[in-house]
């Protein structure tokens, strides 16, 4: 299992439409990914359980994964989350 903390940078933090490009990247790989904040983990991979964590801008948020492609999962979705792509 790999896991990386990651300060959300965008302006919206992870609502709506970013959130479903995090989603849609997650969905890209075959390990098991998760999101945790404020001791809540969800399923990376679920627009509903990401949203229920309210992120927004300035949160702290670990990602988790357990798989074949955990590094690269780790890695590109933490690069996502600290990128201005989301505005």
């Amino acid at each position: 299992m790999v896991s990386s903390e990651v300060t959300v940078s965008n302006q919206v933090g992870l609502h709506a439409r970013p959130a479903t490009f995090f989603i849609q990247k997650a969905n890209e790989f075959k390990s098991s990914i998760w999101v945790e904040k404020d001791e809540r983990r969800v399923n990376a991979k679920s627009l509903l359980g990401v949203l229920s964590l309210g992120i927004v801008k300035g949160s702290v948020i670990t990602l988790l994964a357990d798989g074949v492609d955990e590094d690269d999962a780790v890695g590109a979705l933490a690069k996502l989350i600290s990128s201005e792509l989301f505005e």
